[in-house]
């Protein structure tokens, strides 16, 4: 199951990243040989670069290549490092439940309740905000599936 959601999650990332290309050319296109900037193109941009970044750190996650510092776990061995690497991974799990999954659902929740819209798309900032608990949910499955893993292999 964790291969198809990287070969999902990673298509859905390539796929916001050709959006995010076209989008930023066709700005610069408007702007300097037509004359005419388009108005939806800057937040458009905004908007994906948010999606990519957000998507893409749960992605990264998932590899297991997210920036971390390694002073103690390159220093231990065993059942030790084993048991240091199972604790920072619950302690993942548990800040993206808090902040990415509770604080994101919270916040789509009451941007879409207030109906708040973007200005030039007009679009509800909630869908938006969804990709935060989307996100976090992604890591929390990575990250347990890692200590199943990790716990399994002892």
């Amino acid at each position: 199951m964790r291969k198809k959601i990287d070969r999902i999650l990673g298509g859905v990332l390539a796929f916001l990243m050709g959006t995010m290309t076209l989008d930023v050319l066709w700005q610069v296109m408007s702007r300097y040989l037509l004359k005419a900037p388009s108005s939806f193109t800057d937040e458009l941009a905004r908007f994906l670069l948010v999606w990519i970044g957000v998507l893409g750190a749960a992605y990264v996650a998932g590899q297991d290549r997210h920036l971390a510092i390694d002073l103690l776990p390159s220093r231990l061995s065993g059942r030790r490092k084993k048991r240091l690497l199972v604790l920072i991974a619950a302690l993942i799990v548990v800040f993206a439940v808090a902040v990415m999954v509770v604080g994101g659902s919270r916040l789509v929740y009451v941007t879409l309740y207030l109906g708040q819209k973007s200005s030039a798309l007009q679009l509800p900032l909630g869908y938006v905000y969804l990709i935060v608990p989307i996100s976090g949910l992604l890591v929390v499955y990575y990250k347990l599936d890692s200590i199943a893993k990790m716990l399994k292999n002892d």
